[in-house]
């Protein structure tokens, strides 16, 4: 094989890789933020919350959701700038590179404030309440994506 035709092909599969780890990371994290609603259905349903408590965890959720809101625009745009920055380049370049780190800090930024707002309803629990929601979140976080 020549070396122009292996670097080429270098290059191709490079490029066919990172979009794939970007893609199946991205697929990772969605599946897993997937699954808070068990947790949101434990703390609503099962905790039993007093009056205050659950006013207090339904303002975090209102804050969290419009963090949230915005975030996930910030890694559609990401996203968006991946999907163009690879159909125009067709190679592995530095503006590839870039728009796949701009998507990976969008979905790191996404994934640490959800870890936050958990961290967040937790201090509002009593320790027995505290103690079943600790279950849940390990549950959460280890399950496999179906």
């Amino acid at each position: 094989m020549s070396p122009v035709r292996s670097l080429l092909l270098t290059v191709a599969l490079s490029v066919v890789a990172a979009g794939a780890g970007a893609w199946g990371g991205a697929r990772y994290v969605a599946d897993h933020m997937r699954k808070t609603e068990p947790l949101h259905q434990v703390v609503h349903e099962k905790l039993h919350l007093s009056p205050d408590q659950d006013r207090r965890i339904e303002g975090l959720e209102r804050d969290y959701a419009a963090r949230r809101h915005a975030l996930e625009g910030g890694r559609r745009a990401a996203s968006g700038d991946l999907a163009q920055a690879m159909q125009q380049e067709h190679a592995y370049t530095p503006r590839v590179q870039q728009a796949i780190d701009r998507f990976h800090m969008a979905m790191a930024e996404l994934q640490k404030q959800s870890i936050l707002h958990v961290l967040a309803m937790r201090t509002v629990l009593t320790p027995d309440q505290a103690t079943s929601f600790d279950k849940t979140v390990a549950k959460v976080l280890t399950e496999e994506p179906s």
